[in-house]
């Protein structure tokens, strides 16, 4: 035995890792939201409010059924709210811009035919952002769709509570 063979004489074999548990991660966590890629437009809106908001109250109310919790919810769906109506708004203004671009540049060199099928995408994208802004004007005042989203889950989160009573308390003989 040399003199290095010495120093690895007793030691353990490499440490095995923990074994990993099976704690299904998608009951506590939800997944990260996707970027949003250059086709944000008003599908991605119309697709965030035509979510069933209802289920997702239930189940989260199944998960955990403290009011905080809802409230917390209630709030990530606001600001998940926000944040699509800015992306998608965002996305038309750059979009009205830089059809502007091609409507000046094809106008310069004669092109008149292409010049009428941009002002007509641009007057496309204009009543999607005036659709934009009368759904934001609405959240401002708490009305319309975006309501509706926010009732929709307080609802389903309240039926979840109670399927939880009724589960738990009702269903029991005694």
């Amino acid at each position: 035995m040399g003199l290095f063979n010495f120093w690895k004489r007793d030691r353990p074999a490499a440490e095995t890792p923990a074994p990993q548990m099976d704690i299904p991660r998608d009951i506590f966590l939800e997944d990260a939201p996707k970027p949003v890629n250059a086709d944000a437009n008003i599908e991605m809106l119309n697709r965030f409010l035509a979510r069933n908001h209802e289920t997702k109250g239930f189940d989260d109310a199944l998960i955990n059924p403290d009011i905080t919790n809802m409230d917390e919810n209630v709030e990530a769906i606001r600001n998940e709210f926000h944040r699509t109506l800015k992306t998608v708004r965002q996305f038309y203004a750059d979009f009205i811009r830089e059809i502007d671009f091609h409507i000046d540049s094809r106008t310069r060199r004669g092109m008149v035919d292409m010049v009428e099928e941009l002002r007509m995408k641009k007057e496309i994208a204009q009543t999607h952002i005036a659709r934009i802004d009368e759904i934001h004007a609405d959240a401002q005042k708490g009305t319309g769709e975006y309501q509706g989203i926010i009732i929709t889950y307080t609802r389903g989160f309240k039926n979840g509570l109670a399927a939880i009573s009724h589960h738990n308390i009702l269903t029991k003989k005694f």
